[in-house]
């Protein structure tokens, strides 16, 4: 079990801000870092995505929890998306937004609420994801962090961040 440290902005927005380099699928050092993700990312209950720059791993792997919502509909476990790339986006419009690296704060973003997205999954065969709602926030939020994009980035203005 590997639990990493998550990089915080306001002590590290060079890390957060770096462009991730693609990763061989197949390699057993990508199945280590899906492992560390999703052990950490278990170790912050309220998270439901992360990305391997938010532990300082400037590699293409995030994972994603699909089916957040809710208080009374928890998501489901955490799904790793390898070397992850947008084919289709559309249906954009404004959705409640917040990132493990900002802790406390929130914001309404823009984001597409249709997504489809290719890549690996975690046993290194290639898929092709469509995301609805609000998983394709999720979805979108996560690569957005291997292009070193943040949500702050997606806020339209001041008004819609919010501390909670």
């Amino acid at each position: 079990m590997a639990i990493h440290h998550i990089v915080l902005y306001k002590d590290d927005p060079e890390t957060l801000r770096k462009v991730s380099e693609p990763v061989d699928a197949s390699d057993p050092s990508a199945a280590r870092l899906v492992r560390d993700l999703k052990d950490t990312l278990g170790d912050h209950p309220n998270g439901i995505g992360l990305a391997a720059p938010q532990i300082g791993v400037h590699q293409r792997i995030v994972l994603v929890c699909l089916g957040a919502g809710p208080p009374e509909r928890a998501p489901r476990p955490p799904m790793a998306l390898v070397n992850p790339r947008i084919i289709e986006a559309g249906d954009e419009r404004k959705d409640h937004d917040g990132c493990l690296s900002f802790p406390g704060l929130y914001g309404m973003t823009v984001r597409p609420h249709h997504l489809v997205v290719e890549g690996y999954d975690e046993e290194g065969e290639p898929k092709e994801w469509t995301y609805e709602g609000f998983d394709a926030v999720v979805a979108h939020h996560e690569v957005d962090h291997l292009e070193g994009v943040l949500f702050i980035d997606r806020v339209e203005s001041p008004l819609d961040l919010y501390m909670m």
